[in-house]
């Protein structure tokens, strides 16, 4: 009799511990599928962040290099509201200025967020920090953040930027 008492409860302590190792597994399942998920977005956002990191390499050497991040018709709004169209013209109004008050000034990205609107078209939105530049009004600038949002696009197996807005940060610390 001592037996048949006993089965029923290890039937049951069998059928919890299955119970126990099925959801074990689907989690353990759920884990590595957002790890691989979490995987593929950093890898699909490396190439969109290429070219952003290209245009602040070029800001940092006063944009004398190539520009070969940028496509044909990118549009440049500068923190001071001024729209310039086409790549010929944004380098030419970046040129002077970093040859005049923004000579020798860098920009560093300090975060950089990557957003999907498309497979083919993404929004990135960066702060960064100036170093220390005097505008022509003689308003030094100091430690002055700014954010600036890019639009990148494919274009072919390339991605590029298509637009970029910058604005100065205001509370600068």
């Amino acid at each position: 009799m001592g037996n048949s008492n006993a089965s029923p409860m290890l039937h049951g302590k069998r059928k919890e511990k299955g119970v126990r190792m099925k959801i074990l597994f689907l989690t353990l399942v759920s884990l590595a599928l957002c790890a691989s998920g979490f995987a593929q977005t950093v890898g699909r956002e490396t190439p969109v962040r290429k070219p952003v990191e290209a245009f602040y390499a070029a800001f940092n050497h006063g944009f004398e290099g190539a520009s070969d991040f940028a496509t044909e018709d990118w549009n440049h709004i500068n923190p001071y509201g001024g729209w310039t169209h086409g790549r010929k013209n944004v380098l030419n109004e970046v040129r002077e200025v970093h040859a005049t008050f923004l000579k020798g000034v860098s920009d560093t990205v300090e975060e950089m967020s990557v957003r999907f609107a498309t497979r083919d078209v993404a929004v990135v939105t960066v702060t960064s920090l100036m170093s220390t530049f005097v505008t022509p009004d003689g308003v030094k600038h100091e430690n002055e953040r700014h954010i600036r949002t890019f639009v990148v696009v494919k274009r072919g197996s390339r991605w590029l930027v298509m637009q970029d807005q910058n604005t100065a940060i205001g509370g600068q610390r």
